[in-house]
């Protein structure tokens, strides 16, 4: 499957080597969703490859997207606890 370049990838999951906590925008995507950083991009966000789980989240909006992603994977309640708390470190989210 090609990438619709839809930015869900970059703000659903949590991405370790950038630090980006679960269901938080990445800080290197940009307003139209594109990777500030893509020539620079760590290696698992070069690995990663458009799939089905892109088919099952489609949705108008991003917002909409996420948070089909969140609810596919069961972690809608992580992912707000984690927004409630202002928490923009991946390591802050899961270690308090």
């Amino acid at each position: 499957m090609e990438c619709t370049r839809c930015g869900a990838c970059c703000v659903a999951p949590d991405i370790a080597a950038l630090d980006k906590p679960l269901g938080m925008r990445c800080p290197h995507l940009t307003a139209d969703n594109l990777c500030s950083v893509y020539e620079r991009r760590p290696d698992v966000c070069r690995a990663y490859q458009a799939d089905d789980v892109c088919r099952l989240i489609d949705a108008p909006t991003l917002e909409e997207r996420v948070g089909k992603y969140l609810a596919l994977f069961e972690l809608t309640e992580e992912a707000r606890a984690i927004r409630q708390s202002g928490c923009s470190s991946m390591r802050k989210a899961r270690h308090g």
